[in-house]
């Protein structure tokens, strides 16, 4: 299937013809916190551990969003489910961090969305996730936890003020139901009308498409008593047939005319590798004060929300290197706390320092792109001592790519270094990767016009959360390690 492109190079979701096709954003955008701010919206999902992170998008009319900021610069671990939202004319985002030893939640914040971001501040949260901010009824500030407790914050929402409490037991699915795990986490807190409404997922994140879900309970008080939705579950996968596995974690939101709808996140049938995409589901208010979605499956072209302005959708993922793009569309991979110092931009080419032995220790700089099959070619040269080339990059212990050294090719695969056979370019190239529907083959060339099929190809729709863990997609992206630099030029993207 050919998606519909444009100078973006990235699947876009409006059709052009007053109805759009899920996701809205395309590729790895997990765990979204969504903020109506006047007739802007803004949203940020789970950037885990690229950094930088909490990349905030901006829109109109909830189809089409450009990146705005990274507004997270320092490693604070692996990022998971943070909530953006405003109080008091401050923005602020919540963030749950892990790393092996330590585990927590933090706090950031600025006075325009646009930054400058503060430093993340420790709420000394260990035992929890995915933090949901509200103010309640007596006008103080909360957030909601994972497994359904409650913690207060400081006005300025800095701090935490006295013991987590425990307010909800959530609605728990029938025993012959396949799912994951319980697990219920994600809490989204709203109020609309008289009620309090907790939204919450249940299920466990990937496992069987069937497992993840969205609850719902309604409260006058925050404190409880919390009634569940007889309806429950409002979403959810009902088959590994349907288009969307895992549909859940959500948020409310109304449109730019005064309608509601839901954002949420799901893998794509069969295309794990792109992580968890971002959906848009149409809602309606039922006259007992429940919600229902009104989109299905989300299978087909929905309405598009009414009122609003299309904003021009996505970023160019091609890099000439002429502009930084650090942040918005290059991430390191775990990095340390002068990674940046590896790059230099100068006269449209990418200058970076190699790091470690291999892209397990090398920190590659990486990207998220929605598209099923895409083309990247990059020029590539390397200093002597330096292995240098494109990647395909889940984590430390599972990639997939090709790179050279001044002598030879090297291939990785599941995560580690399988053959090296001779490099006949010497420490010059174009290579060209190509990932056909979870299919990658390489291509390489000494002037970019007459091309060498590279002789070992790869499936590569195991490299995701069900084999792994860790929650992510397998990102496209670039290397450098060993002893010197490698030097990137003209790298493009081309979605097929």
């Amino acid at each position: 299937m050919k998606w519909a492109r444009g100078i973006e190079n990235q699947r876009k979701a409006d059709l052009g013809n007053g109805t759009f096709l899920n996701p809205i954003l395309a590729g790895d955008h997990p765990d979204p916190s969504i903020l109506k701010d006047g007739d802007d919206y803004y949203m940020t999902f789970s950037s885990f551990e690229s950094v930088p992170g909490i990349h905030i998008w901006h829109s109109k009319d909830l189809v089409n969003w450009q990146p705005v900021v990274a507004a997270l610069t320092k490693n604070i671990g692996s990022v998971w489910a943070p909530e953006l939202c405003k109080h008091d004319g401050r923005y602020f985002v919540y963030i749950p961090a892990r790393f092996p030893d330590y585990r927590s939640s933090y706090v950031i914040w600025a006075d325009r969305i646009e930054g400058p971001w503060s430093e993340p501040v420790d709420l000394k949260l260990p035992a929890h996730i995915d933090p949901g901010h509200i103010v309640g009824e007596d006008g103080k500030r909360y957030l909601f936890l994972s497994g359904g407790d409650m913690v207060e914050l400081t006005d300025d929402g800095m701090a935490t003020v006295g013991e987590i409490k425990h307010v909800y037991d959530p609605w728990h699915y029938p025993e012959n139901w396949i799912v994951e795990s319980f697990s219920p986490e994600g809490p989204k807190v709203m109020r609309h009308g008289e009620y309090f409404y907790m939204i919450t997922a249940v299920g466990g994140t990937s496992g069987p498409p069937t497992g993840h879900m969205v609850i719902v309970a309604r409260s006058k008080s925050i404190h409880g008593p919390w009634e569940d939705d007889p309806a429950n579950p409002i979403v959810r996968t009902a088959s590994g047939a349907e288009k969307w596995w895992s549909r859940g974690h959500a948020t409310l939101v109304e449109g730019p005319a005064g309608d509601w709808w839901m954002v949420y996140h799901g893998y794509e049938n069969a295309y794990w590798t792109l992580g968890r995409q971002a959906l848009l589901d149409p809602i309606e208010w039922t006259a007992d004060g429940w919600f229902r979605a009104k989109g299905g499956d989300l299978a087909t072209p929905l309405a598009k929300p009414a009122g609003g302005e299309a904003v021009p959708h996505g970023m160019a993922l091609s890099d000439d290197f002429s502009t930084d793009k650090f942040g918005l569309q290059w991430s390191f991979y775990a990095p340390e706390g002068d990674e940046k110092s590896r790059l230099r931009r100068e006269n449209g080419t990418l200058h970076m320092r190699a790091k470690g032995t291999a892209p397990s220790s090398c920190s590659p700089l990486t990207f998220v792109q929605g598209d099923q099959a895409y083309e990247i070619t990059c020029e590539i040269e390397v200093d002597p001592g330096v292995t240098a080339g494109l990647i395909m990059f889940y984590d430390r212990e599972l990639y997939a790519g090709v790179g050279f050294d001044k002598g030879r090719f090297v291939t990785h695969q599941y995560g580690i270094e399988r053959g090296r056979p001779a490099n006949p370019f010497g420490t010059k190239m174009h290579l060209r990767m190509t990932n056909a529907y979870n299919v990658l083959f390489f291509d390489s060339s000494a002037d970019g016009v007459t091309w060498r099929r590279f002789d070992r190809h790869m499936e590569v729709s195991g490299y995701n959360q069900n084999v792994r863990n860790g929650f992510m997609m397998l990102r496209p992206g670039i290397y450098s390690a060993g002893n010197g630099e490698a030097r990137f030029r003209n790298f493009t993207f081309r979605a097929l």
